[in-house]
């Protein structure tokens, strides 16, 4: 949203607007990075900061705030939290396991495979929500070192989510804000996405797939699970089912059918609130209905609406034109050296930051390109963007939201993932894929 910036007399003390929200968006970004307070407590003190000091009118910051990815993430999660009570999600990696005959690297694959796939269908907070509890089951059972498989899920789900416009939210916003459609993320990235996994297990197997390894009577406890005792409720998993199966095919037609992603996922969510609640009394639906509704990460939601806030008064002050012209500079206006800039500052800047509120910050950078380049030359650098903040994800646990919840996990089980390992075996893993990006974006586009 672009607006003329305040006068000094609107802003508080008569400051310059540019220096006050410069000042609240740096102060709110390294509280952030801390980890000190909540993110979403942040984020929304940040907002109300750019309110307060005159920099942004409330209908301003109101306008500022995406509400399709909100739409998108909101109906994703209800969704999710009603499919998994039927017990699909330990179903699929029970039978991936038995696939591979509880084998310790042959498991390692066809979890990650799992991973990468629902990552890319569903969204990677969600999948490794489903998918860590299972690996740590079976893990368990093999009385094996649960780490290279949460290493690896982390990883998978931060590739898989980068092939689609739902896998990642960076990709959601970056589709929301340049109406980028389903198959466009699939049919740009979805190639690279698949050559990244599959390049990146080559390393992981160097580093453990070797090593791996499980005695005869635990891997026959394993073979003994049932899969079909996952299911826990077989009439709520067609349901579910035939729900995702529409909303999935509303994605990818929703060019056709002239609806915005967030518009299908909350109708999608709301209909199958609608399908589980029928013949139940109220009180039971009431229940029913505010169990779903908690599920939802209304964390992660209110930290999108102050960023977006924070954000937005930052581009009113004109510091994102600031930075786009500096870019420009740096580059010499040659648009395959900014590609590339973009694809490389997004990778590391996201292994650093979490890669949402980086993303934000640079949709409305890249949007001020249009002047030098043109707006319809713009869809490689969006692609630069993508790779680089999707894929950069990898490189430290608070790269991305998926990998803080794997962590999580693994603390409860008392196997925690301690920062600076991580960060010495993934930040290195993770350049190796934005070197294989920058290859592809080269060949493909540039």
């Amino acid at each position: 949203m672009h607006g003329v910036a305040p006068t000094a007399s609107e802003v508080i003390f008569g400051l310059s607007p540019l220096l006050i929200s410069l000042t609240v968006f740096v102060i709110t970004y390294g509280i952030i990075i801390t980890e000190k307070i909540n993110r979403s407590i942040v984020a929304l003190l940040g907002a109300g900061m750019m309110i307060f000091t005159g920099i942004l009118q409330q209908s301003e910051a109101f306008a500022g705030i995406d509400f399709n990815t909100l739409g998108l993430l909101t109906g994703m999660m209800m969704l999710v939290a009603i499919t998994q009570k039927s017990g699909v999600f330990q179903y699929v990696a029970i039978v991936a396991a038995k696939k591979v005959k509880a084998d310790p690297w042959g498991l390692l694959v066809m979890l990650s495979i799992v991973t990468a796939v629902f990552s890319a269908l569903l969204d990677n907070v969600t999948t490794v929500l489903l998918i860590a509890p299972v690996a740590l089951l079976i893990t368990d059972a093999l009385r094996i070192n649960p780490y290279p498989y949460l290493f690896s899920i982390i990883f998978a789900s931060n590739i898989g989510g980068t092939a689609t416009l739902i896998g990642d939210p960076p990709n959601i916003m970056i589709g929301s804000a340049v109406k980028l459609t389903f198959n466009d993320f699939l049919f740009n990235l979805a190639p690279i996405a698949v050559v990244v996994f599959i390049l990146t297990l080559i390393p992981i197997y160097l580093i453990w797939g070797r090593t791996l390894y499980a005695a005869p009577e635990d891997r026959e406890q394993v073979m003994a699970f049932d899969e079909r005792e996952a299911i826990t409720d077989v009439p709520l998993l067609k349901k579910a089912l035939t729900v995702l199966f529409l909303v999935i095919s509303g994605f990818i037609f929703s060019h056709a059918i002239h609806q915005e992603p967030g518009t299908i996922a909350m109708f999608g969510g709301a209909l199958l609130l609608l399908l589980q609640a029928l013949g139940k009394n109220p009180e039971a639906q009431a229940h029913e209905t505010h169990k779903i509704y908690s599920e939802v990460e209304w964390i992660t939601i209110f930290f999108f609406v102050g960023l977006f806030i924070v954000v937005a008064g930052i581009e009113k002050a004109g510091a994102l034109d600031l930075l786009a012209k500096q870019l420009i500079l740096l580059t010499g206006g040659d648009f395959t050296a900014t590609a590339f800039t973009i694809l490389w500052v997004s990778a590391i800047f996201s292994a650093i930051v979490d890669n949402i509120p980086f993303v934000a910050t640079m949709i409305p950078v890249i949007k001020s390109m249009a002047p030098t380049f043109g707006a319809e030359n713009l869809v490689p650098l969006w692609w630069s963007l993508a790779l680089g903040a999707c894929l950069g994800g990898n490189g430290s646990l608070v790269g991305a939201s998926a990998n803080l919840v794997v962590a999580g996990f693994a603390e409860r089980s008392g196997q925690p993932i301690r920062f600076l390992p991580f960060m010495l075996l993934a930040f290195p893993l993770m350049l190796a894929s934005i070197v294989v990006a920058s290859i592809y974006l080269y060949v493909r586009y540039l």
